[in-house]
């Protein structure tokens, strides 16, 4: 029997401690859903709500979110293996400077003209007097969204060092401020005191990952030094991998406007299940490929091309050995799961929206390793191809499907795009590495 390697068990550990806050967080989202299905249900408030994180998701995203830590990683890597740990903070406090303003002004922007988009582009079905909701929503959540702009970033320099404990409690410090915000401020608030929650839970999800910064002597300036070798390289990757993960969201947010013509209940069915869906894939696979990514990263930067390809395959391969039979498990148990979490009321309304995502858990979960192995090569390039060809596919099908089957087409639609995008990429990836 072959005995685990010092990287393996590194990684395994690594796994471990991210996918315990993972689950932590997971838990806390669900109790707050939980509250808040059972204080407002499936209707207008609540369709207004979920929908009013479309544009700042999506800002987060394209600008300081998975985009930039897919960047960022590979970059402070490389100085971090070449010893010069002043460099990897230099770096850290430009990037983070640069993050913070873009998002700020991006922020201003959007919250300026929310009405417009809102009744334009992401809920034209809804009411006038529901669109102004979301708009009034949308302006709050945007503050949020600044304080990520830093917070995700810290958090990506602290898995960079190999520490994973405190960014795995940062998002269960955030689901306690929004469960804050349901609790205490939905009485006399209504659903606005949700937004203030969402703010409230940005920060603390900041805060708690000071102390490490502290431990590995993290310096900030306020200097932005867009002539710093490294943050040009950052700025290179991170253009492509804008755009793919901009497809992403584009994608949520044409299932969004689609969903909003399909009547009351849609698009908050089509949210719940996928908060269902993404439990079990964030608790497996979003947690190893956190964990293996500084891993992937390393291994790219010496050009070990060998332990590199056989590190993304047994990632792949518990992956995907984990995912299967969760997917089963939430076409089986779909309705009593919804039903847990959601309340009877609303359980048929994500049970049959959850059955249809659920059928993409394994293609979803795949990518969360096979995206990685391209950004620790600093390809960010190949991954925006493939995510464009699989959101033509998405919503193509999605069209197709949202005739016979409403909303629960919609999400079929994901999981066909979304497995069709990781299968390409794992094959993609398998020859380069074989050829190299």
């Amino acid at each position: 029997m072959r005995l685990l390697t010092s990287t393996d068990r590194r990684v395994i550990l690594s796994a471990l401690i991210v996918s315990a806050g993972f689950a932590a967080a997971k838990f806390a989202g669900v109790v707050d859903d939980f509250i808040v299905a059972r204080v407002f249900g499936a209707g207008r408030e609540l369709d207004a709500y979920y929908a009013a994180f479309g544009l700042p998701d999506l800002l987060f995203t394209l600008i300081a979110g998975g985009a930039l830590a897919s960047a960022f990683i590979p970059v402070f890597t490389g100085y971090l293996t070449a010893g010069d740990r002043e460099g990897a903070w230099k770096l850290t406090s430009s990037v983070v400077n640069v993050a913070f303003l873009v998002t700020l002004v991006a922020a201003a922007v959007v919250a300026l003209i929310a009405p417009w988009l809102v009744r334009r582009f992401l809920a034209p079905g809804f009411s006038p007097d529901q669109q102004m909701l979301t708009a009034s929503l949308m302006r709050l959540i945007l503050i949020s969204t600044a304080i990520f702009s830093v917070s995700g970033l810290v958090m990506s320099a602290l898995q960079a060092n190999q520490h994973f404990l405190l960014p795995a409690l940062a998002p269960v410090m955030y689901n306690l401020g929004i469960i804050g915000g349901a609790l205490f401020l939905a009485r006399p608030l209504g659903v606005m005191g949700l937004a203030v929650g969402v703010v409230i839970g940005a920060a603390m999800h900041l805060l708690i990952q000071v102390p490490g910064l502290v431990r590995f002597g993290a310096r900030w300036s306020p200097r932005v030094s867009l002539a710093d070798p490294g943050v040009r390289r950052v700025l290179v990757l991170l253009g492509p991998r804008i755009l793919g993960l901009g497809v992403v969201q584009l994608t949520a947010l044409i299932t969004t406007n689609l969903a909003s013509r399909l009547g009351a209940g849609s698009v908050t069915g089509l949210a719940l299940a996928w908060r269902l869906m993404q439990m079990p894939e964030t608790i497996i696979a979003t947690a190893i490929g956190t964990a293996v990514f500084p891993t992937l990263s390393a291994l790219a930067a010496q050009h070990q091309h060998v332990e590199l390809r056989a590190t993304m395959r047994k990632a792949l391969g518990v992956i995907l050995l984990l995912s299967f039979p969760a997917a089963i498990m939430l076409i089986v148990w779909g309705r009593p799961l919804s039903s847990l979490f959601f309340g009877a009321g609303n359980a048929d309304v994500v049970a049959y929206a959850l059955q249809f995502y659920a059928l993409g858990l394994m293609g979803h979960s795949a990518l969360e390793v096979a995206a990685r192995t391209f950004y620790a090569q600093q390809d960010t390039r190949t991954p925006l191809a493939v995510a464009a060809v699989a959101m033509v596919i998405a919503v193509t099908a999605s069209l197709i499907l949202m005739r016979p089957l409403s909303y629960g087409g919609l999400a079929l639609g994901n999981a066909i795009g979304f497995t069709v995008e990781s299968g390409v990429l794992v094959w993609l990836m398998e020859r380069r590495l074989s050829e190299g």
